[in-house]
């Protein structure tokens, strides 16, 4: 499944630069999750690969106090938790995401990528807004989308809150 593809191609393809390219590869910044969404396709795999560099498995059992820290900046209003390194094949992508509070810098540029999203409200509650309408949700409160129409989670109140979010190619 290697590409044949240069940093330069690639980072075009994600309407990026190629430095910025070259500092998410090497860890130097984070990456909103549409910017890795849409490496990930580029590259024509599977997003958890580029979140987590772990080989495929076909069973992935996680245990809670073997799962790796958040991944993500706190700063950019969510980090994230994987929770299988899926296969290629089965489409679909576990991750637990928390809606990190800001005082007054709450993000407000939406999202957008390739994949559907399943979401289900673990704790505290979220503002969704999906395509210029604005959900509230709380814990228990579940919702599947589009991931091509812009969205974002925001926290309500400026409390956290944790989405189990379920990507589906």
């Amino acid at each position: 499944m290697k590409q044949k593809k240069t940093q330069q191609q690639v980072a075009d393809e994600c309407a990026i630069s190629k430095s910025l390219l070259s500092k998410i590869e090497n860890g130097q910044t984070s990456s909103a999750i549409a910017t890795l969404s849409k490496i990930s396709d580029s590259l024509n795999v599977p997003l958890t690969w580029i979140l987590d560099n772990q080989e495929e498995q076909d069973l992935v059992l996680l245990h809670k106090q073997e799962r790796e820290a958040r991944v993500g900046d706190e700063n950019m209003g969510y980090s994230y938790e994987l929770l299988a390194n899926r296969s290629q094949f089965t489409g679909i992508e576990p991750t637990i995401v928390h809606v990190t509070p800001k005082d007054t810098n709450v993000r407000h540029e939406a999202y957008t990528h390739t994949q559907d999203e399943f979401i289900f409200i673990l704790e505290g509650s979220i503002y969704l807004f999906y395509n210029g309408t604005r959900h509230f949700m709380e814990k228990g409160d579940s919702a599947y989308f589009r991931g091509e129409k812009q969205h974002l989670f925001i926290p309500v109140d400026n409390d956290p809150a944790k989405v189990l979010t379920v990507f589906i190619d």
